[in-house]
């Protein structure tokens, strides 16, 4: 079977993503976390919803660097449209070191800022490896459900940490390009590099 490198938030979404796609792919979760910008509770979420869901193992990494790099070196508008980039490229990274071939992530369409069509457009042109997006079209509803079923929804339930940094009027529109020339601005690889090289793995 092919290998994928999952995003793995703590968040309802991305274990049901997960879910759909586990007897098809062999799944390497990865869980990017704010500490010590936060707490450890994020980290823990995600353990448990990598157990429940019967991962053999989880990367943990450190991801504060990064994003606080984002804040400085980049227009706050596009934070979230840049952290899902970051956060996908350092999973290409972890893809290359464990010899998989997609990403898949817990992305629905138009439910928050950096998942309209046209950050979710950018997002992917922005990133090498195929992205699968198993959730995409789905009702919040019907993801919510599906938890249920599965045993994540009361793991994931509860608030999320991931808009710690992030601004108050977010870019609901983006062009792939303008994007990628504020990425060739500041070079983001060596933090990248770093926090991959600092990640965890349990099992």
């Amino acid at each position: 079977m092919y290998k994928a490198i999952a995003l793995l938030s703590g968040g309802i979404d991305s274990p049901v993503a997960i879910h759909l796609l586990k007897d098809r792919l062999t799944i390497i979760p990865v869980h990017f976390h704010q500490m010590p910008l936060t707490d450890d509770r994020e980290i823990q979420k995600s353990k448990e919803l990598a157990k429940a869901l019967q991962l053999e193992k989880i990367y943990l990494v450190p991801f504060a660097p990064v994003l606080k790099a984002l804040v400085e070196h980049f227009p706050h508008k596009n934070y979230y449209i840049l952290s899902k980039i970051a956060m996908l490229n350092a999973a290409e990274l972890l893809a290359e070191k464990e010899n998989a071939k997609y990403l898949i992530t817990g992305e629905n369409l138009a439910q928050v800022s950096s998942q309209t069509l046209s950050n979710l457009t950018t997002i992917t042109k922005n990133v090498s490896l195929e992205i699968l997006r198993p959730v995409l079209t789905f009702d919040k509803q019907e993801i919510i459900d599906l938890a249920k079923k599965i045993g994540t929804y009361d793991i994931s339930k509860g608030p999320e940490m991931c808009s710690l940094l992030g601004p108050k009027y977010p870019a609901t529109k983006s062009n792939p390009e303008e994007i990628a020339k504020e990425l060739a601005a500041f070079d983001l690889l060596p933090l990248l590099k770093k926090s991959i090289e600092k990640a965890e793995t349990t099992r």
